[in-house]
């Protein structure tokens, strides 16, 4: 038989105060498993072995979140012994705690978020760990560095990270995909029966809303297009990337960073978007040539003048120059008057723009940009002749001419 009983220990110094801790008795052996949860004595009931609410009413809700915790803890004290008495082994009350304490060490949020980071790494998934990575960044932040236990996410910490979130003004879609990441982890954890499914994200935003999409019509790409930069080299080459961008279907910038030399064969491009593994073709077309040849040198493997020098860490090279693009086409977006930001993802949704005005259909357009079931507002076909979607490009840049 095995029994767990919650203890509180006064501690020495008056008015100090004490820590609760668990006695675990089994075979008639005891042993004390402490904790860091510290109350006053005023705050404790000896013949009930519970908290209490004193009068100081600014501990009320470290009191209730001490309470939660001791059920957690006791909670799972009473898995653990379970699952030891199911394995037909003979255990010892050190054993039991041992267990308790190396589950602290693994299922905190933290620890365990670390773990998934570390794990989509080594399967080459880098993009999606750099946004469980910022998610928990995001979530160190609000907690103070302050980890918590798996079991301890719940909905009234998801509200107040919410909360938080909007008291520094961030917007709907990036709360919601900071709480998505979030539960997703939770989610893995459940798989996993690590913990039970409480449903902390009920009463927090996980949708998307819709966003205004910054596309321009054909005149100003022409207008884009025409701008004499030659006195502004910085400048011009980040227009010549959101053309590249524009004319290879609105490739992502990632992607276009990564086309390698020998992704260009017979007069197309075939490569997989790094977001979702999908393989695309594209014909290369004579626009695209005269761009690229306006920047020969390049001593990498790849072929846009992105990532140009070997030896260097290629995301941060493509980070960093993706971001002074961004900067510098802020100052094409001046030159031509034009009032919303510009940014290399304009080119996405300008494309797919330009091809809805020319009557090409959703799906065609939905297989150009290489969108996949993630998306679930896109109807798409599961294949389509590539030559259909380059009819469809070839029809876009003879509207630049």
């Amino acid at each position: 038989m095995t029994s767990v009983k919650v203890k509180f220990r006064v501690s020495s110094a008056d008015e100090a105060m004490g820590s609760i801790y668990y006695q675990v008795i089994h075979d008639r052996k005891v042993r004390n498993l402490t904790t860091d949860y510290k109350i006053y004595s005023s705050e404790w009931n000896e013949d009930r072995s519970t908290l209490v609410f004193c009068n100081r009413s600014e501990r009320k809700a470290l009191i209730l979140s001490v309470r939660e915790r001791i059920r957690w803890d006791v909670e799972r004290l009473t898995k653990i012994n379970r699952r030891l008495d199911a394995s037909g082994l003979s255990y010892t009350a050190d054993d039991l705690i041992e267990e308790f304490n190396r589950y602290a060490r693994e299922y905190s949020l933290f620890n365990f978020m670390e773990g998934i980071i570390a794990k989509l790494k080594q399967n080459g998934k880098i993009r999606t760990s750099e946004t469980y990575k910022s998610t928990l960044n995001s979530f160190k932040r609000f907690r103070d560095d302050d980890d918590i236990m798996l079991e301890g996410l719940t909905s009234q910490i998801m509200e107040e990270y919410e909360a938080w979130h909007r008291q520094r003004g961030v917007t709907d879609n990036t709360i919601s995909f900071y709480t998505r990441i979030l539960r997703a982890t939770y989610n893995r954890a459940v798989e996993q029966e690590i913990i039970e499914d409480r449903n902390p994200f009920k009463r927090v935003y996980t949708g998307i809303e819709k966003t205004v999409k910054r596309a321009l019509p054909l005149p100003v790409i022409k207008k884009i297009k025409a701008l004499d930069l030659s006195h502004a080299p910085s400048v011009e080459f980040a227009r010549d990337m959101f053309l590249m961008s524009f004319y290879l279907r609105g490739m992502s910038f990632i992607d276009m960073a990564f086309l390698k030399k020998s992704d260009l064969k017979y007069g197309s491009i075939t490569y997989r978007r790094r977001k979702t593994g999908q393989r695309l073709v594209i014909a290369w077309t004579a626009e695209m040539q005269q761009l690229l040849d306006k920047y020969p040198e390049n001593e990498t493997e790849y072929l846009l003048p992105i990532i140009r020098r070997k030896g260097t860490v290629e995301r941060f090279t493509c980070r960093n120059v993706g971001y002074n693009i961004n900067r510098n086409l802020k100052k094409v977006a001046g030159k031509i008057g034009l009032e919303i930001p510009l940014t290399l993802y304009v080119a996405r949704h300008s494309w797919a723009s330009a091809a809805k005005a020319k009557g090409i259909p959703l799906s065609v357009i939905s297989e150009g940009l290489g969108h996949d079931s993630e998306t679930t507002t896109q109807i798409y076909l599961a294949s389509l002749d590539t030559s259909v979607i380059d009819k469809a490009n070839s029809l876009i840049m003879k509207s630049l001419k």
